[in-house]
């Protein structure tokens, strides 16, 4: 109980020195670049182009999927996880990146990752912005179903930034565990239905595990709000599960940051 108590006294101490840090992660990133922070955004648009053309124009041929583009049925999932790659790999090492607020300034450890989530996320709704405008572009309208936008950018948030805590103690610690977080972001891109529907798959078994993975449980809420109207609470399952794994991460993180808060000064 105490640990929760610290980590929400720091954030609220040092909120104003949050959104700061955020835009200056932002701007440090892309310093010396002639555009600076706007390839915060070319480098995921051009990956998206890349990948309408692929699929709308080379290898499906245009085929659907369920009736709607499969470009439209792509980016809906493929956004929201430029976001949450980005947070997995940034947030493992934000500590290590940060180190010398931890050693000369004596900032709060814990807030270090939830501005680096910040600054990943403010990046990612402008990638948002543009996925809107692609749909419109596409013939679709906003509706009501719109105002799920806030919960799901919430419920992202929340879930990865407990990661960030969680994997940012550990990444401090080893940079060996670093380095094995990077190497299983490209395993989970495809074990969690960026590119597919993970509720086609046919062995029951197999789908219901891969339900409990945030990434495609956020990545199906967008989907549904974008192409298939409907609510996120129309799967029950899934919003059960996204709880679970969140108390679950969250545990996690409160562990990690008591068990290891006093050791990572020295360790770094």
């Amino acid at each position: 109980m105490n640990t929760i108590i610290e980590i929400t006294r720091d954030h609220i101490n040092f909120r104003m020195q949050l959104v700061k840090l955020a835009k200056s992660d932002i701007i440090k990133q892309y310093r010396g670049a002639a555009l600076g922070w706007a390839w915060a955004l070319i480098k995921p648009a051009t990956t998206i182009f890349v990948f309408w053309f692929a699929f709308s124009v080379g290898i499906r041929h245009g085929n659907d999927m369920d009736g709607h583009p499969f470009f439209i049925w792509l980016i809906a999932g493929f956004v929201p996880w430029f976001y949450m790659s980005e947070t997995i790999t940034g947030g493992a090492g934000s500590i290590r990146k940060y180190r010398y607020l931890v050693k000369r300034i004596k900032y709060p450890v814990d807030t270090i990752p939830t501005f680096v989530s910040m600054s990943k996320l403010l990046v990612n709704l402008g990638l948002q912005v543009i996925m809107v405008a692609i749909f419109l572009l596409y013939g679709y309208s906003v509706d009501v179903y719109y105002l799920q936008f806030p919960l799901l950018i919430l419920m992202s948030f929340v879930f990865f930034t407990s990661w960030s805590l969680f994997s940012a103690m550990l990444g401090a610690m080893s940079s060996d565990f670093n380095n094995l977080v990077k190497a299983m972001v490209q395993p989970l891109f495809w074990l969690s239905g960026i590119l597919y529907d993970v509720n086609q798959i046919p062995y029951h078994w197999i789908r219901e595990a891969m339900l409990y993975n945030p990434v495609t449980i956020i990545a199906n809420g967008y989907r549904n709000m974008l192409v298939y109207d409907k609510w996120i609470w129309e799967s029950p399952a899934e919003m059960r599960n996204y709880c679970i794994m969140l108390l679950i991460m969250m545990v996690l993180a409160i562990w990690a940051y008591g068990k290891l808060k006093k050791e990572i000064p020295d360790v770094l």
